[in-house]
């Protein structure tokens, strides 16, 4: 491959991990795998939370991709691109990581953005917690967040619909 094929692949794989990771949490940690997101949307005090566990999903995604790439692993069937993929999943996980559990749930580190795309990410975030339960909500993906004012519409909207049961100080 050359460097810009390879380059291409970690940008292309990156940007769709977004996409997986939408999908995964609307549909698999809000659907039968909330038994695993559950203590995520709840307050505790502990270090770990059995939400953590999603991370070993996506580290077995990238270690997966890493060996299909790997001579050492796959021989001469090794699949060059399979490399690739596996870091762009990586780096993915690295940013959902620093963003989710560090910039947002403070995890790591104890920053409040107060402006710029930061302060979105944050206020996109904090209203997908607004909501009781796995029922209804907005705001699924990590990285790119919409604009928090149409959020709290959509919200506003599906507790009006019964859609979703919210909790009234998120709101306003």
């Amino acid at each position: 491959m050359t460097h810009t094929a390879i380059l291409i692949t970690i940008l292309a794989t990156f940007l769709a991990m977004e996409g997986v990771a939408w999908s995964a949490h609307k549909y698999i940690m809000h659907g039968w795998g909330w038994g695993w997101h559950r203590d995520h949307h709840e307050r505790h005090d502990r270090m770990f939370e059995k939400n953590d566990l999603y991370a070993l999903v996506g580290a077995a995604m990238s270690i997966s991709a890493f060996a299909a790439g790997s001579p050492l692993v796959m021989g001469a069937a090794a699949w060059e691109p399979g490399t690739w993929i596996g870091l762009g999943i990586l780096l993915y996980g690295i940013v959902y990581s620093l963003i989710h559990d560090g910039l947002i749930h403070q995890r790591y580190f104890r920053y409040v953005p107060k402006h710029g795309y930061a302060k979105r990410l944050v206020q996109a975030h904090k209203l997908h917690h607004a909501t009781v339960g796995k029922e209804g909500g907005v705001s699924f993906g990590f990285v790119f967040a919409r604009d928090p004012a149409v959020l709290k519409r959509e919200l506003a909207e599906q507790r009006k619909a019964g859609v979703a049961v919210v909790r009234e100080a998120e709101l306003g």
